[in-house]
């Protein structure tokens, strides 16, 4: 497996190896051994797995969790393709607003991880896109915030907004700017504490 540091700090893409043969394809998309040489320090502990599906030009998020009490996540796609976005929304992070893509694509198996505080989006290129979900947190709706994929301040890469297939609840989100103005945004020192006082120091890249 290999790993590469992204343009949000704390934020990582692993790209599994792959073992073909006459019945089809074999890969792990996670290694925990990988992922604590590349992050620092091991993956916590997985309280909830998901899996969504989505039809070509289907957008979904920014969304992100609370912090406290945060939810790290580690997403692959285990069928179709899709254009991944990991979004800094950490008041003072040194990426804060910073942003970076990765194609996750069922047939070249690529992961990405999501610290604490960070916030994901996708744009699914392809009908039946399934993106899986490890996350170190259980769902709690109170919990789950979400800003606009769409706002110009982000400028993300996602085409022309009438293509896309956006829920009511994505499509309404509020911008950055009004989030950070309601402090409904993660502060970045809140983020580094909870992973000191949960045993996880982050390596910064």
């Amino acid at each position: 497996m290999q790993y590469r540091a992204l343009g949000v700090l704390g934020a990582f893409a692993f790209v599994p190896d792959a073992f073909p043969d006459e019945r089809g394809t074999f890969t792990a998309p996670f290694l925990e051994s990988v992922f604590t040489a590349a992050v620092g320090h091991r993956f916590p502990e997985t309280r909830q797995a998901s899996c969504s599906t989505s039809r070509r030009d289907v957008l979904r998020g920014v969304h992100y969790t609370r912090t406290p009490p945060g939810t790290t996540k580690y997403v692959y796609c285990a069928h179709g393709r899709a254009l991944d976005i990991v979004v800094d929304l950490r008041v003072g992070s040194p990426t804060f607003m910073a942003w970076d893509t990765v194609v996750l694509d069922a047939d070249s198996p690529t992961a990405v991880y999501f610290p604490l505080g960070v916030g994901h989006a996708f744009l699914a290129l392809r009908d039946g896109t399934a993106m899986c979900y490890m996350h170190s947190g259980e769902y709690v709706s109170d919990h789950e915030y979400a800003v606009s994929a769409l706002d110009p301040a982000l400028g993300l890469p996602l085409g022309e907004a009438d293509d896309l297939v956006v829920s009511a609840r994505d499509r309404e989100a509020l911008t950055v700017a009004e989030a950070h103005a309601l402090g409904l945004l993660p502060r970045y020192q809140d983020c580094v504490e909870l992973q000191r006082q949960l045993g996880h120091t982050a390596r910064h890249p």
